[in-house]
């Protein structure tokens, strides 16, 4: 069987692979907080009654964070959830414009639909003004994430903000946004009241390192979200996913501690990483906002990626699923400090023997 390319995060079929436990793996391939918070017991009602298909009490937790109108918050069975209904309306509006490179589930949710896209080449610099500043004018639509995956480039909300004059339909992407410290005054959100061509996803499960929730959610104008109420499953946020999210969000004073954390976390490790990882022989880290750091190399470094799975148990994104990258570029998220001296100790003692 091959390497699944498309995300990070598959722990189980690499230790199938590597004849060995899921839990014997430190997976930076994933980009999550390296912590979970402690969770209340769920009662009985979230397992054995089917969820509030107005998902009103999530909805209006949700809205709480950035004071809106629940109406204007849809809770999502993970972002990606969210990323196949905004590109039904993608398709309708005209030709999106994908940042190249970029997250690949864009083209995934786009191809749900049959949806024409083009790539928008991504000047792999970080001293330009924004990823769009001449927009090509075959694209209606234009799909942006920030900060960027995968070179984690944070954009100002400035930048961005013509986009939304030049375009039908404008699809923000800020996953990892809650991560960065004042990330958050960037935030395209605040722009949705008066822009019903803004859609903005966020997601919960980088945050609080709880990809198995599957959990996110969506702010754009109440109009396109009933619209998207109408064509998915009727339950797509379960009991359990709900009430265990309602415990995060909840007391805010509670959330906005945790949210610090994390920021701290990323700002410290990622500069502590970007430090040691320029020492290693051969590899080139890349500046980052995010909690993940683009490095690129001379050559593949594939071999380098496998050697890492195979003698240190260590698995690193490949980045060859992001248009525009290929052999020579990786993304490793970032981890505890005990955790990343093991990642930067393997690939010194890797790419030394090489030199």
């Amino acid at each position: 069987m091959g390497v699944d390319l498309r995300h990070g995060g598959n722990r189980e079929a690499v230790a199938a692979r590597l004849n060995c436990r899921p839990s014997q793996l430190l997976d930076a391939s994933a980009s999550l907080a390296p912590w979970s918070p402690r969770c209340s017991r769920i009662s009985l009602s979230a397992i054995r009654d089917y969820p509030d298909r107005g998902q009103i009490s999530l909805r209006r937790v949700m809205a709480g964070l950035h004071g809106l109108d629940p109406e204007a918050v849809l809770p999502g069975n993970g972002a990606a959830e969210l990323f196949t209904w905004a590109a039904r309306d993608a398709a309708t509006a005209g030709v999106s414009g994908l940042l190249a490179p970029g997250f690949a589930d864009y083209r995934r949710a786009l191809a749900c639909w049959n949806a024409p896209w083009i790539d928008v080449p991504l000047v792999l610099r970080w001293d330009h003004p924004g990823p769009l500043a001449h927009p090509p004018l075959q694209a209606s639509v234009a799909w942006i994430c920030n900060p960027h995956n995968p070179t984690g480039q944070l954009w100002s909300r400035a930048s961005l903000e013509p986009l939304l004059a030049s375009h039908d339909l404008v699809i923000c992407d800020e996953a990892f946004l809650p991560l960065v410290s004042e990330g958050e005054q960037q935030s395209m959100i605040p722009l949705v009241e008066h822009h019903p061509n803004l859609v903005v996803i966020r997601s919960l499960t980088k945050l609080f390192g709880v990809a198995g929730l599957r959990i996110g959610y969506a702010v754009a104008h109440p109009d396109r979200l009933k619209r998207w109420s109408g064509w998915r499953d009727p339950w797509p946020v379960n009991g359990i996913a709900a009430a265990l999210t309602e415990q995060l969000l909840v007391p805010r004073r509670r959330y906005q501690r945790w949210c610090r954390r994390v920021q701290h976390w990323t700002a410290t490790e990622g500069a502590w990483m970007q430090r040691h990882l320029a020492s290693v022989p051969g590899l080139c880290p890349m500046p980052s906002s995010a909690n993940f750091l683009l490095i690129s190399g001379v050559g593949s470094l594939v071999p380098l990626r496998e050697a890492l799975e195979r003698s240190y148990r260590i698995l690193l994104r490949d980045c060859r699923s992001f248009e525009g990258l290929g052999e020579s570029w990786l993304r490793i998220g970032l981890q505890t400090r005990a955790n990343n001296r093991r990642i930067v100790g393997a690939l010194q003692r890797l790419q030394s023997t090489k030199v």
